[in-house]
């Protein structure tokens, strides 16, 4: 056990603080959002971003997964909430609420690895069969650093690009988290507290396309949820350098999907709808997430999105 003992609201702020400053370095887009936004005189300094939720993907498998991720957090006080499922992509989820609404919800999906093929199955197990034990119990929970470091080192040997590729080919999902592991998959900004002109999905996705960035057209552009209260879009993830396992000892370096950053604008509920916009909480809005949303933004690291040029 390490001497250095934080607080659980201590421990998160130094894990996000970490997770975003490694996905910021990750992801080019994001700087370039918000460089973009503050030329534009939309915010004036990156803090005045509100980060809706972040999201990680994990596997199902023994001693991994959303029994093992989530606890990290619920020791930080997060309180899990609903389950979504997505049977074509062999997915489940949960959403988490913050202890605090200066934190941001958290949405954490699980492959279904039992779901898939046998030589799927096969070449995810050849790597995740290395973690014998939850590795999340043998850390401090009272050390946000020791925290950080662990959600940023490989929890299984480096892939061969081989067992990535055939993973890509029945599940992309598989393939990203058999390289990624638990790499932060995305953030996402709040469109709605943004001023007059930028704070609706659709606006705020015209100001995005104006300067060049592409977006997730699975669905639509604008994913709305059934209610209507829930409008969400994304960015289609960048291609990043990988470094892979040549087979013989050395590197073959590859270009893979990497993160992306998703905005969402969070409609008032019905008691609320005549509550001018300055006096709106989060309370205020229609809290969680949207199934069908969820499962088109997940194809933000797809190759039908990532190849499109548009």
């Amino acid at each position: 056990m390490s001497a250095y003992k934080q607080s659980p609201l201590t421990v998160l702020a130094t894990v996000l603080h970490g997770l975003m400053q490694r996905y910021r370095e990750r992801v080019p887009d994001v700087g370039a959002v918000v460089d973009t936004m503050i030329r534009e005189g939309i915010i004036t300094h990156e803090e005045d971003i509100e980060n809706d939720h972040i999201a990680f993907r994990t596997m199902g498998r023994p001693h991994l997964g959303i029994p093992s991720l989530e606890k990290v957090f619920l020791r930080c006080g997060y309180a899990r909430m609903d389950r979504y499922d997505f049977p074509e992509k062999k997915v489940t989820a949960h959403w988490y609420q913050p202890p605090d609404v200066r934190y941001p919800r958290l949405f954490i999906s699980e492959l279904q690895v039992d779901a898939l093929s046998d030589d799927a199955q096969r070449i995810i197990r050849s790597y995740t069969d290395e973690v014998q034990a939850d590795p999340v119990d043998a850390l401090d929970m009272d050390d946000g650093r020791e925290i950080d470091l662990f959600l940023h080192r490989p929890l299984w040997r480096t892939p061969v690009f081989a067992d990535y590729a055939r993973l890509s080919e029945e599940s992309e999902f598989a393939a990203w988290v058999i390289y990624n592991r638990y790499y932060l998959n995305h953030f996402t900004i709040t469109i709605h507290n943004l001023p007059e002109g930028y704070n609706t999905v659709a606006a705020f996705n015209a100001f995005l396309e104006r300067h060049g960035f592409r977006l997730n057209n699975v669905g639509g552009k604008i994913k709305t949820s059934r209610d209507g209260m829930l409008i969400q879009s994304a960015t289609v993830a960048e291609m990043v350098d990988a470094e892979f396992d040549d087979g013989r000892g050395g590197v073959d370096r590859q270009r893979i999907a990497g993160s992306y950053i998703e905005f969402a604008e969070r409609r008032p509920l019905e008691p609320y709808v005549r509550v001018a916009r300055t006096r709106l909480r989060r309370e205020h809005r229609r809290d969680g997430f949207d199934a069908a949303n969820a499962d088109r933004i997940f194809e933000s690291t797809y190759t039908h999105q990532t190849r499109k040029r548009t």
